[in-house]
């Protein structure tokens, strides 16, 4: 068993949990349920940058990231070094992350938000919303074609915008659909996580030119980005290296300026 798939049994374990403890009612009536979502599509179609900034503390490959930060103390910085979304995580499990996360981010500042997550019931989506996201993330690795296009219409139906994550071109292939906004390609190859920018690459000429193209994982350097921008992309999640540092949003910030240049 890969670490993608134990993450996912665990994810269907603690989804069950939670609907048994928190009817969907209830989170409908969160205050934030009825929020006007921010587009995160929108914001990269038209940046000169396409940074999505992460909050995370730690991942199954990297174990410990950085765990003495506070998440509105980073959500201010991303916001103020003028990223275009952030993306938080919110497993606890495995990237040490929760939905008080995402509430806390969204207090802080007025980003699109993305819910990192592995997103499997669509009870998930309803979170999401009630705790102030305004994009969810469905993963193709672990999804069926028509939980892609169940889960996507509905995310639409609650006004979220979607970004689909694949790996490889298989998974491209049976996901393609009118219900996502972006497509994501991930470089980190999930067997090994070993990373290549080779992937994105590859995968850039299969993607229809009314989703907003966004590369993952292993996006370190200036030249990455510089590196993938003639392929389309528009959007590049930056997950560890503002993460790692004692200040992300000053490291996201300087980061921007360089890119600008």
């Amino acid at each position: 068993m890969n670490i993608l798939d134990k993450i996912t049994l665990d994810k269907r374990k603690e989804v069950n949990l939670r609907k048994s403890l928190i009817p969907v009612s209830q989170l409908e009536q969160s205050i934030l349920f009825e929020r006007q979502t921010v587009s995160l599509t929108h914001n990269l179609r038209y940046s000169k940058s396409g940074i999505i900034a992460e909050h995370k503390r730690r991942s199954p490959s990297k174990s410990i990231i950085n765990n003495s930060l506070n998440v509105q103390d980073v959500a201010t910085g991303y916001e103020n070094a003028g990223v275009c979304g952030m993306s938080v995580l919110t497993d606890g499990k495995y990237f040490g992350g929760s939905l008080d996360d995402l509430l806390l981010a969204r207090a802080s500042c007025n980003l699109p938000l993305l819910r990192k997550e592995f997103i499997i019931d669509e009870y998930q989506l309803i979170e999401a919303k009630a705790y102030g996201a305004d994009v969810i993330l469905l993963i193709a690795a672990i999804l069926t074609k028509d939980e892609i296009k169940q889960f996507s219409e509905f995310a639409k139906s609650l006004q979220l915008d979607v970004l689909l994550e694949v790996h490889n071109e298989e998974e491209l292939h049976k996901s393609i659909m009118p219900s996502l906004d972006m497509l994501g390609i991930n470089n980190r190859n999930l067997k090994t996580f070993d990373v290549s920018l080779d992937n994105s690459k590859e995968l850039s000429e299969i993607i229809p030119d009314e989703f907003v193209k966004v590369s993952e994982s292993g996006i370190s350097s200036i030249d990455a980005i510089k590196e993938l921008q003639p392929y389309g992309y528009q959007g590049f999640l930056i997950g560890e290296n503002f993460m790692k540092t004692d200040n992300p949003g000053k490291s996201a910030t300087e980061f921007i300026n360089k890119l600008k240049v």
